[in-house]
């Protein structure tokens, strides 16, 4: 393998194959990743206060009952897309500090995070 080859391709493995995963696999997985993390949870906020602001400057009552209520949905909802995915990556760190010779975890790990 030359020098160009070596550098494209970082040190995490699939799983006992020994074959290694490019880098540039590796940074957009765990790019789009932490875009879903974090983007997902702020859009359904950003929609759910829209929403809930166009209902009051509307006064009508029914309107801002309903949109207080699909508020509340959105705000759990971005609630639970951040958490489940922060604890699937603390599980997963976990899982790979205590288990050093699992290597599919290990891969699972290093396109998440990156690392």
């Amino acid at each position: 393998m030359d020098l160009m080859n070596m550098m494209n391709v970082l040190a995490c493995q699939i799983g006992n194959s020994g074959q290694n995963i490019p880098t540039e696999i590796i940074k957009i997985t765990s790019l789009l990743y932490t875009v879903i993390k974090i983007a997902i949870p702020l859009i359904l906020i950003i929609y759910g206060m829209f929403d809930f602001g166009k209902s009051v400057m509307a006064g009508k009552e029914d309107e801002i009952k309903t949109n207080q209520k699909l508020f509340i949905k959105r705000l759990i909802s971005a609630a639970l897309v951040f958490l489940i995915l922060s604890f699937v990556e603390i599980v997963i760190g976990i899982v790979t500090s205590v288990d050093e010779k699992n290597n599919i975890m290990r891969t699972v790990k290093c396109i998440l995070t990156g690392k």
